[in-house]
This record gives structure tokens, C-alpha cells and sequence, in this order.
């Protein structure tokens, strides 16, 4: 198997465990046995936990930096900001067993530099959905909006109905919050 594959394969594994279990709770013993494979190969592959997790945040969170990157370059619009929202619903449904973790382990999150770094990139996405002369109401609104999509990621799915209808109806509430943000722009 090829090694970039064999560190997908840590990964995968490893954020089942954290997920079942806690982060607190697995060890890299663990995590090797449900592979089948010994410690030290892999050590070979990631030296702690915190490196695992590291690995499987980049991986996943990359298209939240290109998303970012994407609409710094473009003109700020009300359409840009909406495919912003558009674009970062796709790259959180594709990341959710990440997002999951996080919020199931909120805790350790913080305690470790994954937990900054997302925070800083929601940050500098919500800061890309405002205005500098935005009142706190219109300021919350953008705010809100990104977070419907993380509440939508995560609690929707216990709602009764389609799974992509649900999908739908979250963005489109996250839709009309920026919208009502740039009311009268």
C-alpha cells in the first residue's frame, strides 16, 4: 500500500476512535491494533496523537483555506458572499466527521493548536462576509449565517425529512441572514 494512502488509512481509523471513545481515551496502541498493524509502524507515520489529528484537520480543512484565499480575490458582493456561504456548506458536509469530533471534544480542541487555527479561519470567514461600516446588527446577521451552517452540519440531521431538503432549508436561512445584512446596500 502506498504510503499516502497508509497515513489516510491512520487517519480514517484514528477519527473513528477519537470520535467512539474521546481523544482523551485512545491511545496510539489502540489506534494501531484496530489497524493491524504494529507501533511502530506507525510511529513511522505520526509520532503522537496530536500529530494524527493535526494530519486529518489540515487534510480536511484545506478546502476551507482555499475557500477562504477564493473569496479574498473576488469583489465583495452580495453574490460573492453568497457563493462564500454556498461553498463553505460543501466543505463542511465533506468534512463533517471532523467537525463532529470537534464538537464532541470541544475541550481538548481548545487545549490543542487545531483548535485555534479553525477558530481563526471561521474568523477570517465571517470578517469576508461583513462590512466595515456594518452596524452589530448586520455584523451578527454574517455571523449567524455561518453559524447556521455549523448548527445545520451537525443538528439537522435529527430533523424529520430528506437529508438533502434539510441541507437546503440551512442554507437558505443562512442565505437570508446575509442577505438582510446588506439590506439596503
Amino acid at each position: 500500500m502506498a504510503r499516502g494512502n497508509t497515513r489516510q488509512r491512520i487517519q480514517d481509523v484514528a477519527l473513528e476512535l477519537f470520535a467512539e471513545q474521546g481523544y482523551e481515551k485512545t491511545s496510539l496502541r489502540e489506534i494501531a491494533e484496530r489497524l493491524d498493524v504494529t507501533k511502530a509502524a506507525l510511529y513511522y507515520h505520526f509520532k503522537t496523537k496530536e500529530d494524527i489529528l493535526i494530519g486529518i484537520f489540515e487534510d480536511l480543512t484545506r478546502p476551507m483555506d482555499e475557500l477562504i484565499e477564493w473569496a479574498r480575490e473576488q469583489p465583495r458582493t452580495l453574490e460573492t458572499k453568497r457563493e462564500t456561504l454556498r461553498r463553505y456548506q460543501v466543505a463542511l458536509l465533506a468534512a463533517a466527521p471532523l467537525f463532529r469530533f470537534m464538537q464532541e471534544n470541544q475541550a481538548t480542541v481548545r487545549e490543542l493548536s487545531v483548535g485555534l487555527t479553525f477558530k481563526e479561519r471561521v474568523l477570517a470567514l465571517t470578517e469576508l462576509l461583513q462590512e466595515p461600516d456594518f452596524t452589530i446588527e448586520q455584523k451578527v446577521r454574517c455571523v449567524s449565517a455561518v453559524s447556521t451552517l455549523h448548527a445545520g452540519t451537525f443538528f439537522v440531521q435529527h430533523l424529520e425529512g430528506d437529508p438533502e431538503d434539510k441541507q437546503e432549508a440551512v442554507l437558505g436561512v443562512a442565505l437570508d441572514l446575509i442577505d438582510q445584512a446588506h439590506e439596503g446596500r
